[in-house]
This record gives C-alpha cells, structure tokens and sequence, in this order.
C-alpha cells in the first residue's frame, strides 16, 4: 500500500504541476489542450488512488493479515 500512495502522490504533482504550467505560462493552445486531456484525469485518478490507499484504523490490522482481494 506504501507503494500505491507513494505513486499515487507522485501522479497528484505532476498533474498539479502541468495544470498550474497552463494556467500560469499561456503555452500555445496544443499544448494546453494536451496537458487537460492528459493532466486533469490523472489529477482525478490520483486522487482516488489516496483515497483508497489510507485506510482507518479498523482496517490497518484487516489489510496486513488478509490478501487484497479486490472489490
């Protein structure tokens, strides 16, 4: 799971990093189009990857004793 959040917050900053460029430096509009089609749903996707890596306390004993599943 350390690995999940870690690349998850890695994916956060970058995105947010090609979103902030966009809106801070006016690049052509290609490159701003690229940067939305690629940037904005790896924002949402990172976002829900921190969701799902912090778990409650309840469940920290569940996840290291019990094989991942999945959902």
């Amino acid at each position: 799971m350390k690995k999940l959040e870690l690349a998850s917050y890695f994916m956060f900053a970058i995105s947010v990093i090609g979103i902030v460029y966009a809106l801070i430096f006016n690049p052509a509009s290609w490159i701003v189009y690229g940067i939305s089609i690629v940037s904005i749903p790896l924002f949402l996707l990172s976002l829900g990857l921190l969701t799902m890596a912090k778990s409650t306390k309840e469940e920290e004993d569940e996840r290291t004793n019990e094989p991942f599943i999945g959902y």
